[in-house]
């Protein structure tokens, strides 16, 4: 074997030699192109780590969503609301003052007829009152006759002792009491005479005031004793309604116990109204005098309410009379109150408190002095201010420490106050600088977080 037999073939191969140097050159282009990458990675991470700031701990800002509206002044008319029953002031049982037959009814007595003062309603056989009264006048002319004759014979007496005279005559010589006597006896028949024909004018049943029948209880062919009940009858002339009243609501009327109006047209005004036959009336009445006592049961002291001609001039708006027994609402015109406060009656809180909200976010409570309530409105006399935003919404005092937003209740889509935690933190006095346990500190120790 020879020497180019013994040596390797890739020495002595130039071809191989040639293929082992690309090989080498592509492997070592691949290690640069894949250095390259790697060092550019590294250079763009510490680029932006050392443009990147360590990150800080993120603070929970979490904001309480209420409904706010904002408190307003105004002048303010104080009215108070009660309710009562119609009634006339006049209601009577229609009862005879003799007894006897019914011989006659009205057309207008029966039920919800309408009578004139003075107009016969019903008449009760006169026949046996008739026949007194006759008895009673040949009375009184037969006492008229005696009374004659004893001033005769008293006169003849008289001129008899004239005649003889024997001095002053006496009393009795005169006949004097016999005289008295006859006089008195023309009296007794007279008086008799009197009474019979009250008796005959007393079957005429008739009515003591211009109204209306509000039950009927007897009729034609009846017989009926004095004072048995012949109907119930109602005048029309006034009603009235009486209202219960706390003592709250007298001191917003100003009404005083004890009170009586000293005429119709300076008395308090209220307006009554109803639904009648599926229409809003309204009625117009005043307030003419107060119950004497209060009731033991509702602690309240009746104010009385009336309404001039019902059925006439006092009909309502839409010309509609005030029935007995309608069940009215009454509004009563109150004191004025110049620059009060006026907040929605949702902002009112229990124990006369409201929560107000600041343009920060920054919640407090407000004690308040109340004028009046309604469901829609509250009427402060101090506590805050117009101007301030008072929270509607339901809340907890425990609550009132967290930041709020507030959402207009008037356009849902309009935020009044919608606080960053810096101008809520600021506002109530908290530190945001960091501490060692990554928790800003207020003053007195309470935590931003």
């Amino acid at each position: 074997m020879n020497n180019n037999q013994i040596g390797s073939p890739m020495a002595t191969d130039p071809g191989v030699v040639r293929n082992d140097g690309s090989f080498l050159r592509k492997v070592i282009l691949a290690l640069i192109f894949i250095g390259i990458i790697v060092l550019s990675l590294l250079v763009t991470m510490g680029v932006i780590k050392a443009n990147t700031k360590p990150e800080e701990k993120k603070r929970s800002f979490n904001t309480l969503a209420v409904t706010a509206d904002y408190a307003y002044q105004d002048d303010v008319q104080l009215n108070v609301s009660a309710q009562g029953e119609a009634r006339a002031r006049t209601e009577i049982d229609l009862v005879p003052e003799v007894g006897g037959k019914i011989v006659y009814v009205s057309p207008n007595f029966i039920d919800g007829g309408i009578f004139r003062k003075g107009e016969t309603l019903i008449r009760i056989d006169d026949s046996d009152y008739k026949v007194a009264v006759i008895r009673a006048e040949s009375n009184v002319a037969q006492a008229e006759q005696s009374l004659a004759q004893e001033i005769a014979e008293g006169e003849i007496a008289r001129r008899d002792f004239e005649e003889l005279g024997e001095g002053e005559p006496t009393a009795l010589a005169l006949r004097k009491p016999q005289r008295q006597r006859a006089e008195a006896a023309v009296q007794a028949a007279k008086a008799e005479l009197q009474s019979a024909n009250l008796q005959l004018q007393r079957t005429y049943v008739k009515a003591p005031f211009t109204g209306r029948v509000k039950s009927k209880a007897s009729d034609i062919g009846q017989f009926v004793s004095p004072g048995s009940r012949l109907g119930r009858i109602f005048s029309t002339d006034i009603f009235e309604v009486r209202l219960g009243l706390t003592d709250n609501a007298l001191g917003k009327v100003n009404l005083p116990i004890a009170f009586v109006a000293e005429d119709y047209a300076t008395a308090p005004e209220v307006q009554l109204t109803a639904t009648v036959g599926g229409q809003f009336q309204t009625w117009a009445g005043r307030i003419m005098r107060t119950d004497s006592s209060y009731d033991t049961q509702t602690r309240t002291l009746t104010a009385i309410v009336e309404v001039l001609d019902p059925y006439g001039e006092g009909l309502s708006d839409k010309g509609m009379p005030l029935a007995p027994g309608l069940f009215v609402q009454a509004q009563l015109t109150g004191k004025t109150y110049e620059n009060v406060v006026v907040i929605p009656r949702d902002g009112l809180r229990p124990d006369n408190e409201v929560f107000v909200v600041d343009e920060f976010g920054v919640a407090a409570i407000k004690k308040v002095e109340v004028i009046d309530t309604s469901p829609a409105r509250a009427v402060l006399l101090s506590g805050i201010s117009a101007g301030e935003l008072i929270v509607l919404s339901p809340m907890e005092k425990s609550r009132i420490s967290m930041p709020l937003k507030a959402i207009d209740i008037n356009n849902p889509s309009e935020l009044l106050v919608d606080p960053t935690m810096e101008e809520w933190a600021k506002a109530k006095g908290i530190d945001m600088g960091r501490k060692p346990d990554g928790k800003g500190k207020s003053e007195d120790g309470s935590s931003a977080e």
